[in-house]
């Protein structure tokens, strides 16, 4: 699900006209009017928005540490604990709401750093080209030469990787640079466009050009790794305290994932089966959230397919 760049790109924001501008609605009245024709746009919005909120506000409900009760170990979905109780007796729907805040802002942090300097390195090295290209083209080939994870599970022996925004940090210093060789490659096509060429003639900044024309050509493109980068964000961070490389002291959904098999038995026994399955289910709802959102999200920020 690849975004072209826009057959037409937008047109100079200053550029003078004799004709008399068309009304043009809001983005927010364009994002409305694509949400409501396409109801899984609005559905993957939802999901969305309910994680985000169950992270943000969720945990504040609930102790620094949860209560367990040794005497209701492995108890079944009540009204009391609508997911059960885990291997000390902790409410599993506690877990799952206080464990959601390390995983999903930290995997928030991560797409948000690695759009910034994907983004912004690519727009400089395709515009600018000479050695400001060259010096980012081969720092990004040497980071996508570099195995992600194993990476990741060789920093763990150094780093706890005890905050959000530690984790989101590293995770978008390894995960920048097929974007950025990926808007480097489309800016090279929009520098020759004619627009461009019309903005150089008009004496713009560089800056202008890149921020006011460039730019919003690609947005639906960052857009949409923006929100893919979430994604792995979240696979990579549960899948390093399931292994168990990252100390277990933070309760989130991979030290949930690891204690079932660890301590709950999980492979043994049907007892543990929604422990397991709670954190799971979230990381598929996050993940299917975000597919039922791309298409939205592409319409959204690209007028040729509003115009289909």
């Amino acid at each position: 699900m690849n975004t072209i760049v826009s057959e037409e790109p937008q047109a100079l924001s200053t550029y003078p006209s004799a004709q008399t501008p068309r009304h043009r609605p809001s983005s927010w009245a364009v994002a409305w009017d694509v949400l409501r024709r396409r109801p899984t746009g609005l559905l993957g919005l939802a999901i969305l928005l309910f994680f985000i909120g169950m992270a943000a506000f969720g945990p504040l409900f609930y102790p620094a540490e949860l209560p367990s009760n040794p005497s209701n170990i492995f108890a079944g979905p009540s009204p009391a604990h609508p997911l059960g109780t885990d291997f000390q007796g902790t409410d599993t729907l506690a877990l799952v709401i206080t464990g959601s805040r390390y995983v999903l802002l930290s995997a928030f942090l991560a797409g948000l750093f690695t759009a910034v300097f994907g983004t912004v390195t690519g727009l400089i090295s395709g515009y600018y080209l000479g050695v400001p290209d060259s010096i980012i083209t081969k720092l990004a080939d040497f980071v996508l030469t570099i195995p992600s994870f194993p990476l990741l599970v060789v920093l763990s022996t150094v780093w706890k990787f005890g905050s959000p925004l530690a984790m989101g940090l590293v995770l978008g210093l390894i995960g920048w640079g097929a974007l950025a060789r990926a808007v480097r490659s489309q800016v090279l096509t929009l520098r020759e466009r004619t627009f461009i060429e019309a903005a150089r003639g008009l004496g713009f900044s560089s800056v202008h050009i890149i921020v006011k024309e460039i730019f919003p050509n690609i947005t639906s493109y960052v857009a949409m790794k923006f929100l893919l980068a979430v994604t792995g964000a979240i696979y990579a961070s549960v899948a390093l305290f399931f292994l168990g490389v990252l100390p277990l002291s933070t309760n989130n959904w991979g030290v949930m994932l690891q204690f079932a098999f660890s301590q709950a038995g999980a492979m043994y026994t049907t007892q543990s089966l929604p422990y397991l399955l709670a954190p799971l289910a979230c990381i598929l709802l996050v993940t299917f959230g975000v597919v039922l959102f791309l298409d939205a999200v592409d319409e959204m920020l690209n007028p040729r397919l509003r115009r289909g």
